[in-house]
């Protein structure tokens, strides 16, 4: 006899984790399969860290106003427990995927690992359930409810969902990047030459040494002795939508990482013994399908720090995007005690019944995307995503038709600003 759960989330990163977890601990029967082996989506496949900004100091009072809500925090507060080192931004992936099995578990979602979705079975505007592979074992998943957590919209595009690619002029997406360590650093020697590597790598590019289009080399610490983390490959004008496209981006990025490891060992003091100790698993994707919603955010709302009668998330990291084109990244930056809100309609693609999208694939413009995309209120979406479902099925409603109001009382018992 075939299993039906109340909600199937696919994508196992920060937004779907959140989404299972609120809507298990709101009493649903909860599979969440993820194509990879753990939990953690960017940060653990690609290495993405540390956490951006997803607070704001609060002008009258000087007191710092977390605006992702309390699940990311608790994942924060659970990882510190096993290590100490863990701050508000920086962590260790190693530690974040044991902490998200722990945490599902304790909420008793199901996990799935190793398993891609494959098709939809859809009817009247309906998912009724899904195919994968894992294992070399072919699925047919039930639900009566299901997530969007792929970040590249996946489970959205295999629906016939409406999207959007990149940004609205000529479907570029902001560059992808695959991120690395390098070992064997002399890290008190690299705090002492920091200030000249960038100076040094832009007398490279003008003079055709350095082909990575970017502008700098953005260097992050590690908690381990000799380690320093990169976010510093640029690929651009390919297709993170496009396998092809993907793989010649994961070829590119490889031999921009020997690039910037010959060029520090041979030119900056303390990286005489480097080596590259590890690449990122996948390439990590800022930007690839949006879908189309039933709102769709602008970079006009988040300016103006929109407020919405449906509103279920908050964000005021800057509008951060890394040139689409080659080198520049432009920002705009939000001042102290200001955010925009995310209405629940950004959530819903147009023509479907039972299914949410949640993370960076919401529905939004190329510009508004690039505020919102980082992973804690990625988090904070799916935490609400997971309110929305609890409340369907306890009021029996479809998705477009859920009490946002309810939502919005579980929410802000739960530390939403909205």
């Amino acid at each position: 006899m075939k299993h039906i759960y109340d909600l199937i989330v696919v994508g196992g990163g920060f937004a779907g984790v959140c989404t299972a977890i609120e809507a298990a601990s709101g009493g649903l029967d909860v599979l969440l399969v993820e194509k990879n082996n753990c939990l953690g989506g960017a940060a653990a496949n690609c290495l993405v860290m540390p956490f951006m900004k997803y607070w704001t100091k609060m002008p009258e009072t000087d007191v710092r106003q977390n605006l992702a809500g309390d699940l990311f925090a608790e994942i924060v507060a659970e990882m510190q427990k096993i290590e100490p080192q863990t701050t508000i931004t920086a962590f260790d992936e190693e530690i974040l995927k044991l902490t998200l099995n722990r945490m599902c578990r304790k909420y008793g979602v199901n996990l799935l690992f190793d398993t891609a979705v494959t098709d939809v079975v859809r009817e009247d505007g309906r998912i009724i359930s899904l195919h994968a592979l894992g294992k070399s074992r072919k699925l047919e998943l039930y639900a009566n409810a299901f997530a969007d957590a792929t970040g590249d919209a996946e489970l959205s595009m295999l629906a016939g969902c409406a999207y959007k690619v990149g940004r609205e002029a000529d479907g570029l997406c902001q560059p992808m990047t695959l991120c690395f360590r390098m070992s064997g650093v002399d890290k008190a020697k690299f705090q002492e030459n920091r200030a000249k590597i960038n100076p040094l790598y832009k007398e490279f590019q003008s003079k055709g040494l350095i082909k990575n289009p970017r502008e700098d080399v953005l260097i992050f610490g590690n908690f381990n002795d000799s380690v320093l983390h990169f976010n510093t490959t640029r690929i651009v004008k390919l297709d993170p939508t496009d396998p092809f496209a993907v793989t010649q981006a994961e070829i590119d990025a490889r031999e921009q990482v020997y690039e910037i490891r010959d060029f520090l060992k041979e030119n900056i003091e303390g990286f005489e013994n480097c080596r590259v100790l590890s690449t990122a698993l996948q390439i990590g994707i800022r930007e690839s399908r949006k879908v189309i919603g039933e709102y769709v955010l602008t970079v006009e709302d988040l300016k103006s720090c929109a407020r919405f009668e449906d509103a279920i998330a908050t964000a005021n990291y800057d509008i951060d995007i890394h040139n689409p084109e080659g080198a520049g990244t432009s920002h705009y930056y939000f001042p102290d005690g200001q955010w925009y809100e995310i209405p629940y309609r950004c959530l819903v693609p147009k023509g479907m019944k039972n299914m949410l999208v949640v993370g960076r694939c919401i529905s939004s413009t190329h510009e508004a995307q690039a505020s919102y995309r980082i992973m804690p209120y990625c988090a904070e979406i799916g935490q609400a995503a997971g309110a929305a479902f609890t409340v369907a099925k306890k009021n029996g409603s479809d998705m477009p038709g859920v009490d946002v109001a309810e939502v919005q009382k579980i929410l802000q018992a739960k530390g939403f600003v909205i």
